[in-house]
């Protein structure tokens, strides 16, 4: 019997998973989760002999069982190629506290390549699967990650356009470079004078808005997502959960069948989801340790059980977690409660900037990072162990060892790296030693490459002499008018 999804917020249309990525979200803004949460049907054992490819079609096949065996290797194969640098796809390095699994040896050099190399496969196949021959229009809201990721992984692809909103001021000067010289002739990169948020909140209301809708469809287009707001970009990250456990287990810091602990640098909430979901379909977690930077709005969430978005929203050196609205957060929600709940909690965060809910999981910590905190662990981690960590990263990591510090709970622990240090070179050079703080962003990246003795990476080499190929920047307000303009 197929596995079918559902809206978060109670549209009683039941569909499968294939219909699912080609939606993107709901027709009542609610987003798809499984009816059900599929637990492995294989030994655990097995996947310690998996490589990567494979492990992921025995996760997948499970998630998306309206794909053919033909169909999801197909869009596996397509995905984890030399793209990656590394044929590990996502290796875990060691130090003395915990493991640490690197997800940034993809094109983009950030965890979004793990989803996005394979999103696009898979949006393709659910069309043809479908019978949807409408051009398929990328609509996305990136913190930073997310837009190169999926400008990289729908350029050039037949039957679909991308458009990313970004805020022009809230990402690194190489994240915002990385978007800005994206080639291909279907891509498009604009700029909002505003926060991640406002670029989030306009591309949900854009997918919701029915006239819309029909007016593109008129033209021959149907809206999907590269967000973690659809399925098809969640489901995949469950994957290196279970890839995860299986390198501590052949290194030997756990035993077969020992559970271990996560702890996720945050924002959007779709990672650490991610986490949640492997843990329920049968991997060995005790628990998910969700790590916020200053705008600590989950911390709060899970110390207090309010959700409360009116605050100041500020810019850190971790900007992809700079989100105040964490869209997946309403799957996890519904996990733990129903729909009729959801909506009326979602209505609640739209009206009002706020909700409480108390049925959590127990599953879950948080912690939170100052920013003073996130470049002392740079420090400290470079010097005792000659590893370079990211901001975002190091915002767990910081988080993890507070963790520890105030519970006693020494358990086994991965913490999810998810961006290299080059594409935050500047702020790691500063964190390292004061007197890079002023050093030019470009500069920064081979200065690090100097002082860590690491290469940089081929993404981002030179890219400073990189022709800019969109420059569009345009007020908050005129992200609708933008995309029929665009379009219509």
């Amino acid at each position: 019997m197929a596995l079918l999804y559902k809206s978060t917020r109670g549209d009683s249309k039941y569909i499968t998973a294939s219909q699912a990525i080609l939606k993107g979200i709901a027709d009542d803004g609610g987003l798809y989760v499984p009816e059900a949460i599929p637990k492995i049907d294989f030994k655990l054992d097995e996947i310690l002999n998996m490589d990567y490819k494979a492990l992921a079609y025995r996760v997948l096949r499970l998630v998306l069982d309206d794909f053919t065996e033909d169909e999801l290797k197909y869009c596996i194969n397509g995905a984890y190629d030399e793209k990656f640098d590394t044929p590990l796809i996502a290796p875990l390095k060691e130090t003395a506290d915990c493991g640490v699994l690197e997800l940034f040896h993809g094109k983009t050099i950030a965890f979004k390549d793990m989803a996005l190399s394979i999103l696009p496969y898979l949006l393709k196949t659910s069309a043809r699967k479908n019978g949807e021959d409408r051009q398929i229009v990328i609509l996305t809201a990136t913190s930073g990650d997310t837009g190169k990721a999926a400008l990289e992984g729908f350029a050039d692809v037949e039957g679909t356009g991308i458009i990313v909103f970004f805020p022009q001021d809230g990402v690194s000067d190489v994240q915002k470079k990385q978007m800005v010289t994206q080639e291909g002739r279907n891509t498009c990169v604009v700029g909002i004078k505003g926060n991640f948020d406002d670029c989030q909140t306009a591309v949900k209301k854009a997918f919701t808005d029915k006239a819309l809708k029909e007016e593109l469809a008129a033209k021959g287009y149907v809206f999907s997502s590269a967000n973690s707001i659809n399925i098809g970009r969640l489901a995949p990250q469950i994957v290196y959960y279970f890839y995860a456990y299986a390198q501590m287990v052949k290194a030997g810091r756990v035993k077969l069948g020992e559970k271990i602990n996560f702890v996720v640098p945050t924002g959007n909430f779709g990672n650490i989801l991610a986490g949640y979901y492997a843990k329920n379909m049968g991997l060995p977690v005790d628990k998910l340790i969700c790590a916020s930077n200053e705008n600590k709005v989950l911390y709060d969430f899970f110390k207090t059980g309010e959700y409360n978005a009116r605050r100041e929203f500020i810019l850190t050196s971790s900007p992809s977690m700079d989100i105040l609205i964490s869209s997946n957060l309403e799957r996890l929600l519904y996990h733990l409660s129903d729909a009729e709940t959801v909506s009326e909690k979602m209505k609640l965060l739209s009206s009002e900037g706020d909700y409480g809910f108390t049925a959590m999981d127990s599953s879950f910590i948080g912690e939170y990072s100052t920013e003073a905190e996130t470049f002392a662990i740079i420090k400290e981690v470079f010097e005792k162990e000659g590893y370079v960590l990211d901001t975002h990263t190091a915002v767990a990591y910081n988080s993890y060892k507070k963790y520890v510090s105030e519970s006693g709970d020494n358990t086994p622990a991965v913490v999810v790296s998810t961006a290299s240090p080059f594409k935050f070179a500047k702020d790691v050079l500063a964190a390292i030693d004061e007197k890079y703080k002023s050093i030019d962003p470009f500069e920064a990246v081979r200065t690090l490459s100097e002082v860590s003795g690491t290469p940089v990476p081929a993404p981002i080499k030179d890219i400073e002499k990189r022709p800019v190929l969109h420059d569009i920047c345009i007020e908050k307000e005129a992200i609708e008018g933008f995309i029929k303009a665009k379009l219509i």
